[in-house]
């Protein structure tokens, strides 16, 4: 598709099923990375790289916040490229060798004494994050610029995510066979060959999500903004700045559900043997819930089935509370249904960023899609790295001692950490959602008036300068 971007009459028309899956593989081939750094990190850095969880764990806290701070840099790097493959789609295929490369490094052990090897984790890690920025982030602003329809864009981030779900559970499965078999007794050896393997598939499934996307959207012709300009936007954007608040939020809920799942089973349940069970009944009823998402966003607009949704997210992990331990399959009902309840979360919430570019638009005759979406990002790593702090800072407060047998205070705060704490945070998002205006009414006026803009922009062009639509190109009847 070495091509220019697509001239056509309408940047709201149907996307095939074709672009759809095209545009999924992408979240497929970025989990073949995020779910080994969510599942297995900290083990192989602990039992095959050699060095302490206390080190760990500041590592994690420290390169997770540099990445974050460098995800609005890519966001404004990306928004300032142009190509004849438009913005951001050159990145899935310049981003192949560094986060392939970067995989490898990562999970390479080196004969390095203690220091030596503190200083291979930080380099590579924070290497590893950086190189996952520069492919995905532009991977996800890609969603704002394929299609204006408020209820595709809806329907292509569940596509999204279901990749996403699909992908990880693959990953969370298979990536401890392929160690031992890979490396044939050799755990260092068979991380390296394993990370290589997942190198080369994802750059297979980066490449065919360049060749089946095309960037339809472009920002007003001739927009010169500086990075502060862009920034002031944000700042200025009401609606992205509670969607800000509302992904940091909930990713408190997500966190601290999916890392203290391992010490209620192990500990609370003392069932260690049902946590991989456990997590792939979350996992697909995460993939469940996103794929059901554009048949509910058919009957209730964003704003109403966040609010409940993530009602129902805190009646039942407040429920959790309340099951004994030896309820194995209660937990199990209420794991799904909560899973089934989160699914949609992402896809929802990413469309929405969508809406919030063309609102800045709008608003303010600038459009910065990778901005909007990085810095979602940004809030989305800010909220997954405090929520891990809070975990480590309340066990430690209440006596957890790893391997050991827990005191009555550090179960409760096990089971706090599991249930009430993250519905109290589920609680906090339907809050702060309900003040979110882009309802459907509302980004119709604002498609209808974009539109209004492009063609009165066109009409004052020279016809021999006449340059394609940069957006909505068609009414909003058929939004």
């Amino acid at each position: 598709m070495a091509q220019n971007i697509e001239q056509t009459n309408t940047v709201s028309e149907k996307l095939s099923l074709k672009e759809k899956i095209g545009y999924a593989l992408g979240d497929v081939a970025s989990n073949f990375y995020w779910r080994v750094f969510d599942v297995f990190l900290f083990i192989f850095y602990t039992d095959v790289f050699g060095i302490s969880a206390a080190a760990v764990g500041t590592m994690m806290l420290v390169t997770r916040l540099i990445d974050a701070f460098s995800d609005p840099l890519m966001g404004a790097l990306a928004d300032r490229t142009s190509t004849r493959f438009g913005k951001f789609r050159p990145y899935l295929l310049l981003g192949i060798i560094p986060i392939a490369a970067a995989g490898i490094l990562t999970f390479t052990v080196p004969d390095l004494g203690d220091d030596g090897k503190i200083i291979w984790a930080y380099g590579t890690y924070i290497f590893m994050m950086l190189a996952y920025t520069f492919i995905n982030v532009p991977y996800g602003a890609l969603l704002g610029v394929v299609t204006a329809d408020s209820q595709e864009r809806t329907t292509l981030t569940s596509f999204r995510f279901i990749g996403a779900f699909s992908g990880g559970t693959l990953v969370a499965y298979l990536t401890p066979e392929l160690v031992t078999l890979l490396g044939n007794g050799d755990q260092a050896l068979g991380w390296q060959l394993t990370m290589g393997c997942y190198g080369l598939i994802s750059a297979v499934l980066f490449t065919l999500t360049f060749f089946a996307t095309k960037e339809r959207i472009s920002p007003p012709v001739n927009q010169q903004t500086s990075i502060k300009q862009d920034l002031i936007d944000l700042s200025n954007n009401k609606p992205w700045l509670i969607l800000f608040s509302l992904a940091l939020i909930i990713m408190f809920t997500i966190t601290l559900r999916a890392s203290t799942g391992t010490f209620y089973f192990k500990y609370y349940v003392g069932r260690e043997d049902l946590i991989g069970t456990f997590t792939a009944v979350y996992m697909i009823s995460l993939a469940i819930g996103a794929a059901s998402t554009p048949i509910l966003s058919r009957y209730f607009d964003k704003r109403s089935l966040l609010i409940g949704l993530m009602s129902l997210v805190a009646v039942f992990s407040a429920g959790f509370y309340l099951i004994p331990p030896n309820n194995i399959t209660l937990m199990f009902i209420m794991q799904a249904l909560i899973g089934f309840c989160l699914g949609p979360k992402s896809p929802l919430v990413f469309s929405m960023y969508a809406d919030t570019a063309d609102y800045s638009q709008y608003k303010n005759g600038r459009r910065a899609t990778a901005m909007i979406f990085s810095a979602a990002a940004f809030s989305q790593k800010l909220g997954g790295a405090f929520a891990g702090a809070m975990i480590g800072w309340l066990l430690s407060s209440m006596g957890y001692v790893a391997n050991q047998q827990q005191s009555p205070d550090s179960l409760m705060g096990i089971l706090l950490l599991n249930t009430l704490i993250p519905a109290i945070f589920a609680l906090l998002a339907v809050w702060v959602v309900k003040h979110y205006s882009l309802n459907e009414a509302k980004m119709a006026e604002i498609s209808q008036q974009l539109y209004a803009n492009e063609n009165a922009s066109n009409q004052n062009k020279p016809k021999a300068k006449t340059s394609q639509p940069n957006l909505h190109t068609q009414t909003t009847a058929q939004e």
